[in-house]
């Protein structure tokens, strides 16, 4: 996505108005939820809720031992539930 500069501008009750155009490129619609940043130089960030969570994933991987990159919780669980089945 490129980078574009908007004035934006404050209204009387301290809401800040976003440009219509950046409402359709991003999908944000009335009612939208967003997570507001602000960054140790003063720059705001907005992101929504979806977006920080995908970008969240595997953040804590490394924590795991043994982990690898391609697996499953849910199949290991089946495989665990299948070998305490065959020994009941």
């Amino acid at each position: 996505m490129d980078t574009h500069q908007y004035n934006v501008h404050v209204d009387q009750r301290g809401r800040l108005v976003l440009p219509v155009s950046v409402r359709r490129q991003l999908g944000i619609e009335p009612g939208s939820a967003l997570i507001l940043t602000v960054q140790e130089d003063g720059m705001l960030r907005l992101i929504s809720p979806g977006e920080a969570a995908r970008r969240g994933r595997g953040l804590l991987r490394e924590l795991a031992p043994g982990t690898t990159r391609d697996r499953q919780l849910a199949d290991e669980l089946i495989a665990e539930r299948r070998i305490e089945a065959e020994h009941e």
